[in-house]
């Protein structure tokens, strides 16, 4: 290999990582910007049964949270990958559906029972701003 083709490899292998973080920050940011401009975000797939479990617990408790459909979005791969690294921080062997509450990831399905079984999810949902009781 000559020294252009050597440098020539370095470049590329630079622009290719410079444009992987760049999807990564866009993938973060529009996550970011779902959590934020909600006071409650469930990031699922289609006929997730535990996406629909989530969904239905909420409501009966009388939030509506913003459910977003990973298979329905266009960055929805890269979001459920950063999803699965999200959950792998908190030691969750699931990651969808990712619950995010005031902006905050909570975690999956185990948490936001857990959380209602201990009592937790009302005055983090009150907190929020996604109950008025």
């Amino acid at each position: 290999m000559t020294t252009n083709e050597s440098t020539s490899v370095v470049v590329d292998r630079t622009t290719e990582v410079a444009t992987m973080e760049a999807k990564l920050e866009a993938v973060y940011e529009r996550v970011h910007h779902f959590a934020n401009g909600n006071a409650v975000v469930v990031f699922s797939v289609s006929g997730c049964c535990m996406g629909h479990v989530a969904k239905q617990l909420l409501l009966g408790l009388g939030v509506g949270p913003t459910f977003v459909k990973l298979d329905k979005e266009a960055a929805g791969m890269e979001i459920h990958a950063l999803l699965y690294r999200l959950a792998a921080g908190k030691e969750q062997h699931q990651h969808v559906p990712a619950v995010f509450i005031g902006g905050k990831f909570l975690g999956g399905i185990e948490m936001l029972n857990a959380r209602h079984i201990n009592g937790t999810l009302v005055p983090l949902l009150k907190e929020a701003g996604a109950l008025w009781l």
